[in-house]
């Protein structure tokens, strides 16, 4: 009877972990599938870490992250241009694909950016050049995982 019980409990896992499996699996087919048909711009200048242009004109606002600002009462000059070097290093007059998400106050479109599949906003983050900006994190996926 014992076995039995052991056999079954044994069973309900692996019907959970292959439940599992197969859901991240499909999340991440999708996530992939959902990139590859992203539009493509390409990127004229950035002003900060997390502010560009694109060649058609197109303010972007990189979405779910901040940056350091180079002006104003909070600025850290340094790291603002420490975070607009490597943005700018990165993706200046590079094609990245873009997912549109708004508009903000300004008129700038708030926007995830991918350079050969890899999301910008989150590189920034892990080199350590900008945070979640945890207002708007919902936007992004990713940031879940943080």
């Amino acid at each position: 009877k014992k076995l039995k019980t052991n056999v079954k409990f044994l069973y309900k896992v692996i019907k959970t972990y292959n439940s599992a499996m197969s859901f991240s699996l499909t999340l991440f087919s999708l996530t992939l599938l959902a990139n590859s048909v992203l539009p493509i711009t390409i990127i004229k200048d950035c002003y900060d870490g997390d502010t560009c242009t694109t060649l058609d004109n197109e303010r972007i606002r990189l979405a779910c992250i901040d940056t350091p600002e180079l002006k104003g009462k909070n600025a850290d000059p340094f790291a603002a241009n420490k975070a607009k070097k490597f943005l700018n290093d990165l993706i200046v007059h590079e094609e990245v694909k873009i997912r549109r998400i708004t508009k903000d106050k300004y008129g700038r479109t708030v926007a995830e950016l991918f350079k050969n599949d890899v999301n910008i906003q989150k590189l920034i983050v892990e080199k350590e050049y900008g945070k979640i900006y945890r207002k708007y994190s919902y936007q992004c996926e990713w940031t879940n995982n943080y």
